[in-house]
């Protein structure tokens, strides 16, 4: 039986990104995957999961919508939180702009064929927040209390 630093027999041997022929290549460590820096599913991840991204991913699934919109349905995000996240999102494909020549001069913002193809890995991860909420916050009170309430 394999100890709990070493991977399993089945698993894949690489354990450092060097060490694996494809940059993309799992490591896996105590057998759980671990994506190499050098991969670029590493670098989406960085790039669409994060809080911002994956709401305004969500706000733009019922249809183009411009920035002050976007702005008042994201509670709690700032006008630079919200451009850096359009820009990103719009630079990496996801989300187009499209300016709307009026005076004064509109923009809206709407996903993509690649951005819409985000809605089932967002509903996958929205459905879990909802199953394991409140498992989540009972773990958080037990650990604060166990850390002192901070």
């Amino acid at each position: 039986m394999p100890d709990k630093g070493e991977p399993s027999a089945g698993a894949r041997s690489a354990t450092r990104p060097e060490e694996a022929q494809n940059p993309c290549e799992i490591a896996m460590v105590a057998e759980v995957p671990v994506y190499p820096a050098s991969c670029a599913s590493r670098f989406l991840l960085e790039q669409v999961a994060d809080k911002w991204s994956v709401l305004v991913v969500s706000a733009l699934w019922g249809g183009p919508l411009r920035f002050n919109a976007l702005r008042r349905r994201i509670e709690g995000i700032t006008q630079k939180a919200l451009t850096d996240t359009l820009r990103r999102l719009e630079r990496n494909g996801m989300v187009a702009r499209r300016v709307i020549p009026a005076s004064p001069v509109a923009v809206e913002y709407s996903l993509t064929e690649t951005g819409l193809s985000l809605r089932a890995p967002f509903a996958a991860l929205h459905d879990w927040t909802l199953a394991h909420g409140t498992a989540v916050v009972a773990a958080r009170e037990v650990f604060d209390a166990r850390a002192g309430g901070t």
